[in-house]
């Protein structure tokens, strides 16, 4: 069982598609077949279901949690070394499900500190978690909550999620509006799972409706655009508004307690932090969500 079949391995548990797998891995799909069988067969139990499509079983779930552990410890470990050896702070690794609030904070980073490298690593919060166990990431910045044990976090801003219609319509001219009244109105959102999506299920839930979708993507930051264009409406943050201000919508603010965006910083306490990504937490920490600067450089 050597380092490169459990590379092999998480590949192929994350992918569950042989075919996909040996591709990222740039092997031949037969080999990467063989040596999936000989871990099995090395561990004397299936890893993976395969009736009909490959499933990852309950079995190759515990051992993928292992293994991301330990080639976690293998990484933070030839990290520490570098660092202790002189070779500057190294690297840092950012997720985030978008980073569209993070330009500001990344490029104060890499002004006060040119000579780090930043991975960044966009996902959904769900991934995170594991991410965050198996330190494939170091830091990462969700606006949902991360269940998971061992993780520490720092509240960043707590802003109001607007609704942004084109300009020309019927609502445009209000100040506020209730869920009720945007029952049957066509929605333009992120894709199940984003918190954009999450938020605006969860409003229309509460009131036993379900909203009418027009338009759901991976691009966020392009809502605004798209609204504009007179497609539909939606639900934007205010930090996407001061950031899309180019978008000519109407902003109007949604009568409802909860219709609000929380961003979070987390890290695992299950290991120690590198300096670069003590760092990068100092500079996402001290930057001012509301202004929109960073108060280390004051």
């Amino acid at each position: 069982m050597d380092l490169n079949t459990l590379r092999q391995f998480l590949v192929v548990a994350r992918l569950e598609h042989l075919s996909r797998a040996a591709d990222e891995l740039h092997i031949a799909q037969p080999s990467l077949s063989r040596t999936i069988a000989r871990l099995e067969s090395e561990l004397g139990t299936p890893l993976f279901d395969r009736a009909g499509r490959l499933r990852l079983n309950d079995t190759g779930k515990l051992f993928r949690g292992h293994v991301e552990r330990s080639l976690g410890e293998l990484d933070a470990g030839r990290r520490a070394v570098a660092e202790a050896a002189g070779e500057g702070f190294g690297s840092v690794r950012l997720a985030s499900e978008t980073f569209l609030a993070l330009t500001g904070p990344l490029a104060a980073f890499k002004r006060a500190h040119p000579s780090v490298e930043i991975e960044l690593h966009q996902m959904p919060a769900e991934e995170m978690a594991r991410r965050l166990r198996a330190q494939d990431i170091d830091l990462c910045v969700a606006s949902q909550p991360i269940r998971a044990e061992e993780v520490e976090a720092v509240q960043l801003s707590d802003e109001a999620v607007w609704l942004a219609t084109p300009l020309d319509h019927p609502l445009a001219g209000r100040t506020s509006v209730s869920v009720d009244e945007l029952a049957g109105q066509p929605f333009i959102t992120a894709r199940k799972g984003h918190w954009q999506r999450r938020l605006l299920d969860r409003l229309f839930a509460e009131r036993d409706l379900v909203p009418k979708i027009v338009c759901e993507g991976d691009e966020p930051a392009a809502i605004a655009e798209l609204i504009s264009a007179g497609l539909g409406i939606g639900l934007v943050p205010a930090i996407a508004r001061r950031i899309a201000a180019r978008a000519p919508v109407a902003w109007i603010a949604v009568d409802h307690p909860d219709c609000r965006r929380r961003l979070t910083l987390f890290w695992s306490t299950d290991s120690r932090l590198p300096t670069a990504a003590r760092l990068m937490r100092t500079t996402i920490t001290s930057w001012n969500w509301i202004t929109g600067d960073s108060q280390e450089e004051r």
